[in-house]
């Protein structure tokens, strides 16, 4: 096979090739301290020339995740993740608990919109209806963790943007609407690689794989609550089912 740096399913080469390095990494093939394959056998691997991995590899030093020792290789800079547990009581504080000493969430604007398609499923309502709809940012230790979106029912939560930007906690919110505890209903998860806007915010260098975690959240009665996309760097974030 021609070794090339053409695309392949509308990916170049060397961003496959940094993807599948970051998967290993991700996976546990490789882990903190561990040198990588040489430049030769990741040509042959993936069937690409040198240079070609070699752009993959400076991308992955540029994002911290790998770096180059003069005469010694490349090694894995650090493999370290944070597990986040989605389960029926997923809770941001509670799931990193432990293992980060700061967890904050801010705010980053909110809106009210009409509910497409997807939105007025998930919430259980009819499309167009008015829905709140918030954006955030979680940083443990002051390192960007995850990016979310969130729509409510205005009717139901007229001003939860106001009190999520005072409280900064959703499960304040809810308990100050009197709802003393909420449950996880589904929960879809997916990897891609981030845009501009998610590699800006979450400080991610452009290719970087975020997992993306479509859930809905549902009182005790089991009527919806809200609808979330939550998007966490692949580098820093494992979600354990």
């Amino acid at each position: 096979m021609t070794k090339t740096t053409a695309l392949q399913g509308g990916v170049a080469l060397w961003r496959q090739i940094a993807d599948a390095i970051r998967l290993d990494i991700v996976g546990g093939k490789l882990v903190t301290g561990d040198r990588l394959p040489t430049e030769a056998f990741l040509a042959e691997r993936f069937s690409a020339n040198r240079h070609t991995v070699r752009r993959a590899l400076a991308t992955l030093a540029e994002e911290g995740v790998v770096h180059a020792e003069q005469g010694r290789g490349t090694f894995v800079r650090s493999a370290r993740r944070l597990s986040y547990p989605i389960g029926k009581r997923t809770r941001f504080r509670e799931g990193l608990r432990g293992q980060a000493a700061n967890l904050v969430s801010t705010s980053l604007g909110d809106r009210l919109e009409n509910a497409n398609t997807r939105v007025a499923d998930a919430l259980d309502l009819r499309i167009g209806a008015k829905v709140v709809r918030t954006e955030g940012l979680s940083l443990a230790d002051a390192v960007p963790v995850s990016r979310s979106t969130t729509w409510l029912d205005y009717r139901r939560f007229p001003d939860f943007a106001g009190r999520m930007a005072e409280m900064q906690s959703i499960t304040a919110v809810f308990a100050s609407y009197g709802i003393a505890d909420y449950a996880r209903a589904s929960t879809r998860i997916s990897s891609r690689h981030a845009d501009a806007e998610e590699a800006k915010v979450l400080h991610l260098a452009p290719g970087a794989i975020v997992l993306v975690s479509e859930a809905v959240d549902v009182d005790p009665e089991g009527r919806p609550l809200s609808y979330a996309l939550s998007r966490f760097p692949a580098e820093r974030m494992e979600l354990v089912v």
